[in-house]
């Protein structure tokens, strides 16, 4: 297993990050604005390309499309798509009307790049596509049966269903069919007629929920909650039925996010500040089976290398050694806020990549 690659970027906690299709560049959150890196310097050290200034509140969520166009939702209660130009020049904003009246708090490109969906505090999702004739994106709401504050979203592969995590403990799948922007889809074991806010699926798992994936089948669900347990829940032949649900409860502090690797191992992260595996199948049930970065395994040339290493980054960054804040042995020196896919085999995701309230992005091996 290869060392994981830290990149330093941000004093202040990043809340998302995404990296360009072809890994060249990544986007992270910086309070108000976005900073674009290049990660293709000869020196090896990431090189601030551009930041994008347009939000007057945090930015809360980013997502960049197989295009290259960049969306950012904020507390602001909006969301601009930026747009990448072709001599290379900062990316052009764009408006997109959400109707909303309370902060964005996540948001998802469909895997087209044709709409994008706005999770937010005001208890809709704001599925947006764009309007040519005006050059602005508009949103249709999904309202009902939403109680209370989206914290996660995912596509499906068909780019019309959507499903949502939120803090009134619900998972929720719906259609987001959009006429005109989506072709109809094929029958899936998520049901068959699927006009615009079909609810297919509503499940309470009893604690926040922080985020949702669909597996890599399409087939399942995995969630993550404030309880610190990873959830699976399985669609019944029935509408809106749900065959199984596997909550596998965990000793760790709650998780904040999760990716599948394959369809039977999901690796998750959150408030311990480094990544656990877990592995199995609805047959068998799912289980941890190993961590990833475990401060448990450190030896003490490790433990010695990490605070040397630590006291030179509090000098970089702060002008001084106090290296109280940095006292953890782990590579991230707080809350993980997200994982992403980095690198992908045949078999399923070979890395990914973390980004965190140390203001750090690390690219580590499954």
């Amino acid at each position: 297993m290869s060392q994981p690659i830290e990149l330093d970027l941000s004093k202040d906690p990043i809340y998302d990050h995404c990296f360009s299709q072809d890994r060249r560049s990544v986007a992270i959150t910086r309070a108000n604005d976005v900073d674009i890196y290049d990660l293709t310097d000869v020196s090896g050290r990431p090189r601030l390309l551009v930041t994008l200034k347009h939000h007057d509140k945090p930015i809360t969520a980013l997502d960049i499309s197989v295009d290259g166009k960049i969306v950012t939702c904020s507390q602001d209660r909006n969301a601009l798509v930026w747009v990448p130009q072709p001599d290379g020049s900062t990316p052009k904003p764009t408006l997109v009307l959400l109707r909303i009246n309370r902060a964005a708090t996540c948001v998802k490109w469909s895997p087209n790049g044709k709409k994008f969906a706005v999770g937010s505090s005001a208890r809709v999702i704001s599925v947006c596509y764009f309007e040519g004739e005006n050059d602005w994106w508009i949103s249709k709401h999904i309202k009902r049966p939403l109680k209370s504050t989206i914290l996660s979203l995912d596509w499906h592969p068909n780019n019309v269903l959507l499903a949502c995590g939120s803090t009134d403990s619900h998972v929720r799948v719906f259609s987001a069919y959009i006429k005109g922007i989506d072709s109809k889809p094929a029958t899936t074991v998520w049901g068959e007629r699927l006009p615009f806010q079909t609810l297919c699926l509503d499940y309470n798992l009893g604690s926040w929920v922080h985020d949702i994936k669909f597996d890599p089948t399409a087939e399942f669900i995995g969630a993550v909650t404030h309880d610190a347990s990873l959830n699976l829940i399985y669609p019944g032949p029935g509408e809106q039925e749900v065959a199984q649900v596997i909550k596998v409860k965990t000793s760790f502090l709650p998780f904040r996010s999760l990716i599948f690797a394959t369809s039977s191992r999901i690796v998750v992260a959150g408030h311990d500040c480094y990544s656990i595996v877990f592995e199995g199948d609805a047959q068998h049930g799912w289980k941890n089976t190993y961590s990833i970065d475990d401060p448990k395994k450190k030896t003490r040339s490790d433990i010695e290398n990490q605070s040397a290493l630590n006291m030179f980054r509090q000098l970089d960054l702060k002008g001084s050694s106090d290296s109280t804040s940095a006292s953890l042995l782990t590579v991230h020196q707080n809350t993980i806020n997200v994982l992403r896919p980095f690198q992908q085999s045949t078999a399923g995701i070979t890395k990914f990549s973390t980004c965190g309230n140390d203001g750090k992005v690390v690219v580590f091996d499954v």
